[in-house]
Formats: C-alpha cells, sequence, structure tokens
C-alpha cells in the first residue's frame, strides 16, 4: 500500500474518531462537569504528544521574539476555543454541535475574504451564505422555534461561536507555520494552553468525586485525550504531508455528516424536519465554501 493510499485510509480513521468524539463527550458530561472533562482529556493529549515529540527527537526551540504570539495562540486554539465547546456541547445535541462546529470552514473564507487580499470564489460566498440558513433553521427548526427559552439555543451559540474562534486562530496561526512545523506549534499551543486548562478546572477538580465516575466516563475521556486530540492530530499532519493540504482539508466535510448519525445512533437524539434540512444545507454550504470557482466575488 501507497502512502497515499495509506493516508486516505488514516483520514477517514480520523473523520470517524472526530465524528464520534461529540456523542462520546455529550455521553461523558452526564456524569462529569466540564471543565474538570477538559482538565483529565487534555493532560492524556498532552502527554501523548510529548511523547511522540520525544519519539521523533524532535528539539523544540521557540524564538523569544515568537513567545507573545504563542501564548496568544494558545489562549485562542486551545483555552478559549475548548472551553466554549466543552461548554456549548454540555447544552446543546452532539448532533447540532457537529454540524455547527462543522463550519470553521465557513467562518476561515469569510475572515479572509474581510481581512486579507485573498477574496472568495461566487460559489464559496454561496456555500457561506447557504451555511448559515442550514444553521438558522438548526437553531429555530425545533418545537420551541427560535427563542431563548430554547433548550439548546444557547448551547448552539456557543458552539457557533467557538466555530468562529478557532477561524481566527487559524488565521494566526498560518504566519508561524511558515517558521515552525506543524507538530511543533500544536505541541506548543496544546501544552500552553491546555496548562492553562488545567488550572481554570482545578477548583472543579478539587469537588469532583472521582470514585463516583463510571469506567466508561474514563474510558470516553481517554478516547477524547487520545484520539481525538492526540492521534488524529498526527493523523492530520501526516495526510497534509503525503496528499496536500487541499485532499486533506476536503476529509473534513464528512465530520458533522457522521456527527448527526452517530448523535442519532448512540444517543437517540431527536431532529425535526426543518432540522434536518438544516444540516443538510449547512453540510452542502461547508462543501461549496471549499469549491473554487472562475468569477471571485468583488
Amino acid at each position: 500500500m501507497t502512502d497515499r493510499n495509506a493516508a486516505e485510509l488514516y483520514l477517514l480513521f480520523m473523520v470517524l474518531v472526530w465524528a464520534l468524539n461529540f456523542s462520546v463527550i455529550k455521553y461523558s458530561l452526564a456524569e462529569i462537569d466540564p471543565l474538570s472533562f477538559n482538565a483529565i482529556r487534555f493532560s492524556l493529549g498532552i502527554m501523548l504528544m510529548w511523547v511522540v515529540v520525544g519519539f521523533r527527537k524532535l528539539k523544540i526551540r521557540i524564538e523569544r521574539k515568537d513567545f507573545g504570539k504563542m501564548i496568544l495562540l494558545g489562549i485562542l486554539g486551545t483555552l478559549l476555543y475548548q472551553m466554549l465547546f466543552i461548554v456549548g456541547i454540555n447544552r446543546t445535541n452532539a448532533s447540532n454541535a457537529a454540524v455547527m462546529l462543522g463550519m470553521i470552514p465557513i467562518w476561515i473564507a469569510l475572515l479572509t475574504h474581510l481581512f486579507t487580499d485573498e477574496k472568495m470564489y461566487r460559489t464559496q460566498a454561496i456555500g457561506v451564505i447557504t451555511a448559515f440558513l442550514g444553521v438558522a433553521l438548526i437553531m429555530g427548526g425545533g418545537e420551541e422555534g427560535l427563542t431563548l427559552q430554547s433548550q439548546t439555543l444557547l448551547g448552539d451559540l456557543i458552539i457557533v461561536s467557538a466555530a468562529l474562534v478557532f477561524a481566527v486562530y487559524t488565521l494566526i496561526s498560518r504566519s508561524m507555520l511558515a517558521i515552525y512545523s506543524s507538530l511543533t506549534l500544536a505541541t506548543v499551543v496544546m501544552t500552553v494552553g491546555g496548562v492553562m486548562l488545567i488550572i481554570v478546572a482545578i477548583p472543579s477538580l478539587i469537588r469532583l468525586d472521582f470514585h463516583a465516575i463510571s469506567l466508561i466516563t474514563y474510558g470516553g475521556a481517554a478516547y477524547s485525550g487520545f484520539f481525538a486530540i492526540g492521534i488524529a492530530l498526527l493523523v492530520w499532519n501526516f495526510g497534509i504531508k503525503s496528499v496536500g493540504t487541499v485532499r486533506t482539508s476536503t476529509w473534513q466535510n464528512m465530520v458533522p455528516v457522521f456527527g448527526v448519525l452517530f448523535g442519532l445512533i448512540f444517543l437517540g437524539e431527536k431532529l425535526h424536519f426543518l432540522q434536518y434540512l438544516g444540516c443538510l444545507l449547512t453540510i452542502g454550504g461547508i462543501i461549496l465554501s471549499r469549491t473554487k470557482s472562475k468569477q471571485i466575488l468583488s
């Protein structure tokens, strides 16, 4: 099997891992508070990353002038993003979270168009509009409609904010990837932000009754830390190296699809017709937003 074929299989594995992670986290949060769960899974993820760094005998050196930017990336990409993500998914369905977090490419395309010289193509703009329409249907298509009394509306808004924060992180990190390897950047950012997450979670960890947590929930934290954070990131980097950034990033389009399916199958989540339609529109918009046409949006 060639490296290219192996990469495609690994990327499919990564998609399934990330998609299932929404249901795993949602299930685990029934027994453990969001901040403690984040602290546990990131402790495991950080350990795995440094084991890989040691195995590859990689010497991580950061220029003093880049310390501030690394701290900023740690705050955005790990601390703020992960806190919004874990609190948001605790307040909404795993299916909703999977679709809305899949909007990260939408936010990246929009921010890039607004704040850089790289403009969207017309097809991408149609995708952005379609995706936002889909999100509106997901939020307002339930029994309660679009109301502050909706059980999932606040969680939906938090997840959308998390996607926006990660898009900002991605744009800022581009300049650093021109200087440092993806493994170096990921390890440093995860460590900086992860330590902050653990510090923030100390009061919750002190109150946590570790003996009352089931083995299944501990397994969920291990799955999320080792697989969804650590191994999936390594597979992502391998994919970029073997099949290129564009082909690797296209696999992300499948995460919301499987995320919705896993939420329906394993958690028994129920969506109304308009919400199903919203999921389809959002996923379609995500795919269109990654498609380049001949006409640039002026």
